[in-house]
């Protein structure tokens, strides 16, 4: 059976990945910064869990040891930063270097550790971008510029690292903890739930497109 580990797995959308993965009958690995988020998602669809926080050194260790072999990384686990979301002139630069650290060196790094495993199974790395990435909406200049330079990163990786396919994937607006987060005291059921994304990611394992940028939503209509 091919192997995922996907981070972030305890809720939203690494949790409806994960469950789709194990439904189709790959070995999974998901982590959460939660103990007890992660191990109720797991034990709900049948993945292994390994808490921690991605930005943790031997966190990352662990969970390479936990997969020597690897068909697919999904670098999911992410953070918003301060809530209400601040203009760029008032963002706390400690808060926003947590934003970076979260978003864009902890998928780096762990990429980099996986990468020998992700190579020997011609595999697939999925990190996942946002529409803040390439529009400029007010206030999120931290979020968003984290995305835009994961972005970068993972269009870098797949040009140094043919063998492979990387993608930076859009899974548009979702209705998630953390999406609640930025319109705090909103209501934001119109958005769709994380497992509507879910099929476009699943397009993507199966045809192999070219390393890129992709919106779920195009994949999703074209599918």
């Amino acid at each position: 059976m091919p192997t995922a580990l996907v981070t972030g797995a305890s809720a939203g959308l690494g949790r409806a990945l994960a469950a789709a993965l194990v439904r189709r009958r790959w070995t999974v690995i998901g982590d959460g910064r939660d103990p007890a988020a992660l191990a109720s998602a797991a034990g709900e669809a049948g993945f292994t869990a390994v808490p921690g926080d991605v930005t943790d050194p031997a966190h990352r260790a662990a969970l390479a040891d936990a997969c020597p072999e690897l068909d697919l990384l999904v670098n999911n686990a992410s953070a918003l930063g301060v809530s209400p979301l601040p203009p760029l002139a008032r963002y706390p630069v400690a808060d926003l270097e947590d934003v970076y650290r979260v978003n864009v060196f902890a998928p780096l790094a762990l990429t980099q550790l996986l990468l020998p495993a992700l190579t020997a199974a011609r595999g697939v790395v999925i990190d996942i971008s946002s529409d803040a990435a390439v529009e400029a909406y007010e206030g999120w200049g931290g979020y968003g510029s984290a995305k835009a330079a994961l972005d970068q990163v993972t269009a870098v990786l797949g040009v140094e690292h043919p063998d492979l396919s990387v993608y930076a994937i859009d899974p548009g607006d979702l209705r998630t903890a953390m999406h609640q987060r930025a319109f705090p005291g909103e209501d934001i059921s119109d958005r769709p739930l994380p497992e509507t994304a879910v099929p476009a990611f699943l397009r993507v394992l199966d045809e192999r497109p070219p390393s890129g940028r992709y919106r779920a939503a195009d994949l999703l209509v074209t599918a």
